[in-house]
């Protein structure tokens, strides 16, 4: 018997358990949407949550990739900001690309936010 796949699996397996203790330490949501699926409404209340916080952007790309159609562009965040709406759950995600972060989220197709939400 051969002792390197042996040792290969068990490397593995213990990187496998030295990875997760610490991602759950950190943010424990992440685990629990790798763990499980989420429901509509959950990634909804996942994002708005998250809105202003490096990384909701991608969350939203992930959530809802190719569900976005853009429908207005106004001042806000760090220069403009696009609004995104995404017609199966009718809700309009307001996206600022410079940091990639969703900035504020609302029920139904607004095609430009207040200023004060978009800042």
């Amino acid at each position: 018997m051969k002792l390197a796949p042996l040792i290969a699996t068990l490397a593995f397996t213990g990187f496998l358990t030295v990875w997760e203790a610490p991602l759950k330490v950190i943010n424990p949501i992440l685990v629990q949407a790798s763990a499980q699926e989420l429901s509509v409404t959950q990634k909804i209340a996942l994002l708005t949550k998250s809105k202003g916080q490096i990384g909701s952007g991608d969350q939203l790309r992930r959530f809802f990739f190719g569900d976005l159609e853009p429908i207005g562009i106004q001042p806000g965040g760090a220069g403009h900001v696009v609004n995104l709406y995404n017609k199966a759950n009718n809700v309009t995600f307001s996206y600022c690309s410079t940091y990639d972060v969703i900035v504020a989220v609302k029920t139904g197709k607004v095609a430009k936010f207040e200023p004060s939400e978009v800042k």
